[in-house]
């Protein structure tokens, strides 16, 4: 028996060998040519598969040769931004086909698909695979989905449609510094460690980096774990108010914070956890976006002092000499040149250069049928950018498009998203 089983072994090891050659070359070579075939029978453009790294060489080659230039000191900033993307949808057109890696993406530019996609009432569409890595910075809302994500939005929801809502977690000025700067370095890491080839479980090697991201993470979450403690203290002795961001996330659970036909159950609830990776979230993701877009704009304004002298017209008539206070805040929010002048920023350099989904299931778009394991690519800079939508003169800064509001201020409703569309569109 031993004898039999001795000769048995080479068999099972070569059966297993066998297993795994077949299950590797199906992942790298015929499902990624499967599913070209599929997409190029429909008349679809693009790149050709090239067996793993897709168009990895091509996009490096590309975005060095853009950096390598000096930058002109005007808005056209697509060739230098997202130089891939331009040139394959020059190419192969507005719903054209390249690789990233194994996986096929989309590119998207068609107003009328993309608001089928942003839409997902089938709910075929996610978010893509998305690295483990981005899981040690936060676990909050936008990496969220299913029934998970739906009970997260519902909660976090109303704080954002109260007009008290102050945007701050209630955290001394020291305290949201310090969180910012730790913050600031795990982001740093993380991306480095995104741009190498990565190797499952490499994450748990204790290497220097590893390490500095490990303790990053556990000590800002012990910053936000004490920041909470602090405000939950307070507001139960009455030395607080609940109007704020976390103020309002700690009383989600309350049965008078919720709808008259919702009971207070689990499904109601956030956990400290979850509390603590929301504002993770909301530090992280509010603080870039703010700064990124109120830096934008005062560069702009800077390239036009005409516009820069009519926006001072307008906070001096709300504001006087006065320091502006909140209320004076939420007035300018309404005033026309400000909002016009904030809407034209935002078109021309928005937070994020795309919007990216997954087919989970196919599902047909337009005349498209989209087989499950696709990404799309809706390219919100080339959107943004696009002159068959915004006209021959969509690379300047022309605030006056958004005189009589968003709706109107160019060829197609959705042909401005800075912070996306649909169910799934930035909750602030």
């Amino acid at each position: 028996m031993a004898f039999s089983m001795i000769h048995c072994l080479p068999i099972s090891s070569l059966v297993l060998l066998l297993y795994g050659v077949q299950k590797v070359s199906y992942s790298i070579w015929w499902k990624p040519k499967w599913l070209e075939k599929r997409l190029r029978r429909q008349g679809i453009t693009g790149t050709h598969y090239k067996l793993v790294m897709g168009d990895m060489k091509e996009y490096i080659r590309l975005i060095t040769e853009a950096w390598s230039k000096p930058m002109n000191l005007n808005h056209d900033i697509v060739s230098r931004v997202d130089p891939f993307t331009l040139s394959n949808m020059q190419k192969y057109g507005k719903v054209s086909l390249f690789w990233a890696g194994i996986t096929p993406r989309l590119i998207v530019m068609d107003p009328e698909m993309m608001k089928e996609i942003l839409s997902n009432k089938l709910g075929h569409f996610q978010k893509p695979y998305i690295s483990p890595l981005i899981f040690s910075l936060t676990r909050g809302l936008t990496t969220l989905e299913g029934e998970e994500w739906a009970k997260h939005r519902r909660i976090i929801n109303p704080a954002f449609h109260l007009e008290k809502l102050k945007v701050s977690l209630g955290s001394s000025f020291e305290e949201g510094r310090n969180i910012f700067e730790f913050q600031k370095e795990h982001i740093t890491l993380t991306l480095e460690a995104m741009q190498t080839l990565y190797i499952p479980g490499f994450r748990f090697v204790p290497t220097k980096k590893n390490q500095r991201r490990k303790y990053l993470q556990k000590k800002t979450t012990s910053m936000f774990r004490d920041l909470i403690q602090r405000k939950k203290d307070a507001i139960r002795t009455g030395q607080a108010e609940g109007d704020n961001l976390l103020g309002l996330l700690l009383k989600s659970k309350r049965q008078n914070d919720l709808p008259e036909n919702v009971s207070n159950t689990k499904d109601n609830e956030l956990t400290l956890d979850e509390v603590i990776e929301e504002c993770k979230q909301f530090y992280l993701v509010g603080h870039e976006t703010t700064s990124s877009w109120l830096t934008w704009t005062m560069i702009v304004l800077a390239m036009h002092p005409n516009w820069q002298e009519k926006a001072r017209e307008e906070v001096m008539q709300i504001c006087g000499k006065k320091e502006p206070d909140s209320e004076a805040l939420s007035r300018l929010k309404i005033i026309i040149k400000v909002s016009m002048i904030l809407y034209e920023v935002l078109r021309l350099y928005p937070p994020v250069i795309a919007v990216y989904q997954h087919a989970y299931k196919e599902t047909k778009i337009g005349t498209i049928s989209i087989p499950a394991g696709v990404d799309l690519t809706l390219p919100t800079l080339l959107i943004h950018h696009d002159p068959e939508l915004w006209g021959d003169d969509a690379e300047k800064f022309k605030p006056e498009r958004f005189a009589e509001g968003i709706s109107k201020a160019s060829k197609d409703k959705l042909a401005f998203f800075p912070f996306g569309c649909g169910p799934r569109t930035c909750i602030g």
